[in-house]
């Protein structure tokens, strides 16, 4: 009965207020640990909203991976690793976030399944003797197309020339793949 409540019920005042386009719709929400306001997921993308918490929108397309850790009492912690374009095609991961909830309501699903909805495929790809790359094209939105990027495992790699032209190569055998003859 709770999740059926929880399911329709309005966002906080303060998640309502915080989200001020007309497009962006709230989806769900999670309470943060210690007062610190909540982890919203919006059509848009991922955002927390509190005192002093408000921050951008962190769009789904850019969350490279968001790792749930439940616990009993029905909150957990978000590990969110989000990714920032480093040049044309290439992505970094950016420093992990960790949000601790006390109550994550629907938030968990709704995460993976926005997370999940933009990655179109990806490959992974070893480099020799170390680590390797993930391609992986993405459906962004306002864009028709897919958006195909690299993402080191290791931000060394980048600038390794050895390193690059296997991605190139990879990321070029991908796309010559999606053109029809």
């Amino acid at each position: 009965m709770e999740n059926l409540r929880r399911r329709f019920a309005r966002p906080p005042e303060e998640v309502r207020a915080a989200v001020t386009d007309p497009d962006e719709r709230v989806l769900a929400w999670g309470v943060l640990a210690r007062g610190a306001g909540w982890l919203v997921a919006t059509s848009r993308g991922l955002r927390t909203v509190g005192p002093g918490a408000d921050a951008p929108v962190l769009p789904w397309h850019e969350v490279g991976h968001a790792r749930w850790a439940s616990t009993t009492d029905g909150g957990g912690s978000f590990t969110v690793t989000p990714l920032t374009e480093v040049e044309p095609g290439v992505q970094a991961r950016l420093p992990a976030v960790r949000h601790v909830l006390t109550d994550a309501g629907d938030l968990p699903a709704t995460v993976r399944r926005r997370v999940d909805q933009t990655i179109v495929t990806s490959r992974r790809s070893p480099l020799p003797d170390r680590g390797g790359l993930l391609l992986v094209a993405r459906r962004v939105p306002g864009q028709a197309a897919r958006e195909w990027t690299v993402v080191f495992d290791d931000d060394a790699d980048r600038d390794d020339p050895v390193a690059r032209d296997i991605a190139r190569r990879k990321l070029t055998e991908a796309l010559a793949a999606e053109q029809p003859d």
